[in-house]
């Protein structure tokens, strides 16, 4: 469900270039394009504004907003299929896959005044998975069939 491209990238695979829109029948790119467009808006929806930090398995709290501000649906011309996730930002991190999925990340220890020394020390934390794109997916996937339905005349 991880994009894994960066913003750049991603503009030129959106539904309305030229090139998407000839490689790909209209019927085609209307059905995905809105199934795209409804997964998007679902997995928007289930990242939350709250005080607290999500728990496990509750979908991720909001708390800059870039999470959820890039979140895309573009088309993959290779496999002729929609493409659904957040977009790699410019960060070190991998958080939208470990926050999917979960996983490890190290975290530098906070700045202790009076401290002098030129390395700091870090831990590795495990973050359980917090989804958010998949079950955005298999709710919608549902809901596929009448997207085609009547839409081939």
């Amino acid at each position: 469900m991880h994009i894994g491209l960066r913003i750049v990238q991603v503009k030129g695979l959106f539904f309305d270039r030229q090139a998407i829109q000839s490689a790909v029948s209209r019927t085609e790119r209307k059905v995905l394009s809105r199934f795209g467009a409804f997964v998007r808006q679902d997995a928007k929806q289930r990242i939350q504004r709250r005080k607290r930090a999500s728990r496990a398995g509750e979908s991720p709290t909001n708390r800059t907003g870039l999470l959820k501000r890039h979140i895309y649906f573009l088309f993959d011309p290779e496999r002729r299929s929609v493409v659904i996730g957040p977009a790699r930002l410019n960060r070190s991190t991998d958080a939208p896959r470990t926050l999917e999925h979960g996983g490890e990340i190290t975290r530098a220890e906070p700045w202790t005044p009076g401290l002098r020394t030129a390395s700091q020390s870090s831990s590795t934390v495990e973050i359980k998975p917090r989804p958010y794109m998949g079950p955005a997916f298999e709710k919608e996937q549902s809901q596929l069939s009448s997207l085609w339905k009547d839409s081939i005349r």
